[in-house]
């Protein structure tokens, strides 16, 4: 728990980001597993948007210069321009009635942006990497 404390008091946004990415996970799990269109499908998945869209809007203002980037922007960021597209034609298709392109997008959104992301985030060397395997886990030194 002290190095969570601790990366709250030194890197706010990077916690902020964390924390977005981490219930949008558990959000979008929910509404990837629920039964679809429903009052509370919608309420959900709008949730699910506001948190994916601080979790890529964060993301514009983490930078990486340790690992290979242009101007500390990682091939992980690539990810922040897929979700800042997708989520709004995600919203369209719906609205136009268009479901299984939404459920493409969304689905597709969830896996890259969610889980992809999350895995690479994980990767020793990067801030929540070390956070994890080093301070929490104590598994690589």
């Amino acid at each position: 728990m002290e190095h969570l404390t601790h990366l709250i008091q030194q890197r706010p946004l990077i916690a902020l980001h964390l924390g977005a990415a981490m219930l949008a996970l558990v959000v979008g799990g929910v509404v990837m597993a629920r039964r679809k269109g429903t009052i509370n499908h919608k309420r959900l998945g709008w949730f699910w948007v506001a948190l994916m869209t601080a979790v890529a809007v964060t993301s514009v203002f983490i930078r990486d210069h340790g690992m290979p980037n242009i101007a500390g922007y990682t091939p992980i960021h690539a990810l922040t321009l897929f979700a800042l597209v997708s989520l709004p034609r995600g919203i369209h298709h719906i609205r136009q009635g268009n479901v299984a392109a939404h459920r493409g997008l969304m689905k597709g959104l969830f896996i890259g942006g969610c889980i992809v992301a999350g895995l690479f985030t994980l990767v020793p060397g990067r801030i929540l990497g070390d956070l994890l395997w080093k301070q929490a886990l104590g598994l690589v030194h």
